[in-house]
């Protein structure tokens, strides 16, 4: 047991792999906002909203690794961690101004950008955090904290962080927000980007403290107390709607697997079958359309419908059945009712290949039109040494007067030498007889 013991001590003993000194000072210097930094920053949120407009996530995972903004973040929780109030000051400072030219930079790129998606899900899918944003928070903000203190640090860690947390796509989400005047998004967007900070900057605490960091102006057990009292009143009060929209987020998914689950299992009702369904998780409670086509249910199958509902949690309240495609008709039989069902598609199919057969005859004729420039370049070049290049067109001349139009081909012959007007005229009769065409115009041009 002594030994089993050991070794699971050594496996997680950190002491000999730290070096909370140099952690430190990297921390320290990557929390300021000067000079490139501001302008990485900028280009970052300028790429991040784009891939959030084009709902593009190598583009938003591409800007998320460029976006130094991690750096106050983690500064912040270590001066928290240390009580050392100055750097605990400048990191509110630098996060300040972080999330100000975030702001400010992804706004006007909303304001001026002309594209505007139907469906904008990656935009989205950042105003709604729940309880597992709060996880991804935690959890990278401990990679982050761990990955700078070890001696010997890998090349993905803080990559990786970066991505899970997604500290800039939820701010460039607030500058749409404000672009567009949409509540939603700013709020639900603000609401994520303080929920990944404030995780962050806990996980960095946390670590400090097990790693003991060591307090930069001694211990000071009100002030400790006091810092910890606020964070917990901070986090409790970010935690409580996140948890509540995880719990709201697990219902909808089940909702929406219950109704799927209630259509597989009755596609089929007797006459009747369901052609599709549409789920509304917006509404309180949540709700159900039914669409059905064939014969319309009668009153015994219409209640076992509502009792599987109830089974999966559907209440007959949730439950809309639409019959507009389907008809009353006790005289029909099941195989009359298949019968009109193909008969549709033979229908459908009959218009379809109507349609094919005049593109194919339009295709034919445009094909019957063209000239066979390639094979009457060859034989003009054959009969002629000094051709070097040869342009057919087809056209129509018309008359003055507006008479009825006929038409005509132009031939544009470079060579040199040039060609003798016999020659020419040559040519011309050739071709009217090769095209079967009367008009026929033969130009020369010498190179």
């Amino acid at each position: 047991m002594n030994k089993i013991s050991q070794f699971f001590r050594s496996l997680v003993n950190m002491k000999d792999h730290v070096d909370v000194q140099a952690a430190a000072v990297n921390i320290r210097s990557g929390i300021y906002f000067r000079g490139p930094n501001v302008f990485i920053l900028a280009c970052a949120i300028i790429i991040a909203s784009v891939g959030l407009n084009l709902n593009s996530i190598p583009v938003i995972i591409g800007a998320m690794l460029i976006s130094p903004v991690m750096g106050p973040i983690l500064g912040f929780g270590l001066g928290l961690g240390t009580n050392d109030t100055v750097l605990v000051k400048e990191a509110l400072k630098n996060f300040a101004v972080m999330v100000v030219i975030s702001i400010l930079a992804s706004t006007v790129f909303y304001l001026i950008s002309p594209l505007q998606l139907v469906h904008q899900t990656e935009l989205l899918a950042r105003t709604n955090p729940t309880l597992y944003d709060v996880l991804i928070a935690l959890f990278g903000g401990f990679a982050g904290i761990l990955e700078n203190s070890r001696k010997e640090k890998g090349g993905t860690v803080i990559p990786g962080v970066a991505i899970a947390t997604a500290l800039m796509p939820p701010l460039c989400t607030v500058g749409y927000g404000i672009a567009h005047l949409e509540p939603k998004f700013i709020l639900g967007a603000f609401y994520l980007f303080l929920i990944n900070s404030v995780f962050i900057t806990l996980a960095t605490f946390v670590t400090v403290k097990y790693l003991h960091f060591g307090n930069a102006f001694g211990e000071e057990d009100v002030r400790r107390k006091h810092a910890a009292r606020w964070s917990a009143v901070i986090i409790i009060a970010l935690l409580v709607p996140s948890i509540l929209s995880g719990i709201r987020m697990i219902q909808d998914t089940n909702f929406e697997r219950n109704a799927q689950r209630l259509v597989d299992q009755n596609k089929n009702l007797g006459k009747s079958y369901i052609y599709d369904f549409k789920t509304n998780i917006d509404s309180k409670p949540h709700t159900i359309d039914l669409y059905l086509a064939g014969e319309k249910l009668d009153a015994t199958r219409r209640e076992r419908l509502c009792q599987q509902a109830e089974e999966y949690g559907i209440t007959r309240s949730q439950l809309t059945i639409h019959e507009d495609a389907a008809f009353q008709n006790e005289l029909m039989t099941e195989s009359e009712i298949i019968q009109g069902i193909i008969d549709g598609h033979n229908r459908q199919v009959d218009q379809l290949k109507g349609q094919v057969d005049s593109l194919t005859l339009a295709i034919e004729f445009f094909q019957a039109q063209k000239l066979p420039a390639e094979l009457i370049t060859r034989e003009i070049t054959a009969q002629y040494a000094g051709v070097q290049e040869v342009t057919l067109t087809r056209g129509e001349i018309v008359g003055a007067d507006g008479g009825q139009a006929r038409p005509a081909v132009v031939a544009i012959i470079r060579c040199s030498p040039a060609l003798k007007e016999a020659e020419r005229r040559r040519i011309e009769q050739w071709l009217q007889v090769r095209l079967g065409i009367e008009d026929v115009n033969v130009i020369i041009k010498t190179k």
